[in-house]
């Protein structure tokens, strides 16, 4: 089996996981040298044979710009009244890559930041373990302003900031969304179903890929999830590597 070296940064964030040697599409990973070069995706073919269709007339910067104007004063539902700052979202919109997570933290209600606080920083070293730079990415969440105590959003809530997502969704016309816990998923999916049966494959979102994973402040409460999100990352790395196919459940 060929191996492939790492660069330390890289390697330093593999290493929060607790892992010592990764198996990366086909090849051993250890600590060392120069970057990753994994080999061309042999994934099956799916529903997902081509990526979405590219937007048409405004950029995706534009229509984000609008979105965010109309709705930086929203009092769409109650957790307007309890809140510091909305938290829109943040990234680049044109990457095609849409993490979506549940709400706002403390931290993300005192900045207006989505994911900065400590499920925020275990987050970036996630995206860095797989090459994933966030600023390239966009990140928002199902609701936009904080519940408070960091409850889970209730389901009113969600459906009044479910237009917001709708449209954010729209103007990036993501090739990829990548839920973040069991709110993001059955918000984005229509269902009921627990997150541990969702996971390890891919769904599909009105014919856009749709990946499912634990919410980074599941792995601080409970370490042993930190595995099966590390085999969901690689799932993601081998899709926007490969050219778009991967097995799908069907759902959506």
């Amino acid at each position: 089996m060929r191996r492939t070296e790492l660069r330390d940064p890289l390697w330093n964030s593999i290493a929060s996981f607790g892992l010592k040697t990764l198996h990366f599409r086909g090849k051993s990973v250890r600590p060392g040298a120069r970057g990753l070069a994994p080999e061309a995706s042999t994934g099956t073919a799916s529903s997902f044979a081509a990526p979405p269709a590219p937007r048409q007339g405004e950029s995706a910067e534009s229509l984000m710009r609008k979105i965010l104007e109309e709705t930086v004063d929203c009092r769409g539902c109650r957790l307007a009244e309890t809140r510091t700052n909305l938290v829109f979202g943040e990234g680049n919109p044109g990457s095609r890559i849409l993490f979506v997570g549940e709400g706002p933290g403390a931290t993300e209600d005192e900045t207006g930041r989505p994911f900065v606080g400590k499920a925020g920083q275990l987050l970036d070293r996630i995206l860095a373990a797989i090459d994933i730079d966030r600023t390239k990415c966009y990140i928002a969440n199902v609701v936009k302003c904080r519940p408070p105590a960091n409850r889970v959003p209730a389901s009113d809530e969600i459906a009044a900031c479910s237009g917001i997502l709708e449209r954010q969704i729209e103007a990036i016309h993501p090739r990829v969304i990548v839920a973040l816990g069991a709110s993001a998923a059955s918000a984005l999916l229509d269902c009921r179903q627990g997150l541990a049966a969702l996971r390890g494959s891919f769904h599909s979102r009105r014919g856009i890929p749709l990946l499912v994973t634990y919410h980074p402040a599941a792995l601080l409460r409970t370490p042993a999830l930190k595995r099966p999100v590390w085999d969901d990352m690689k799932k993601l790395r081998s899709f926007l590597e490969g050219d778009g196919r991967q097995e799908s459940s069907g759902n959506g």
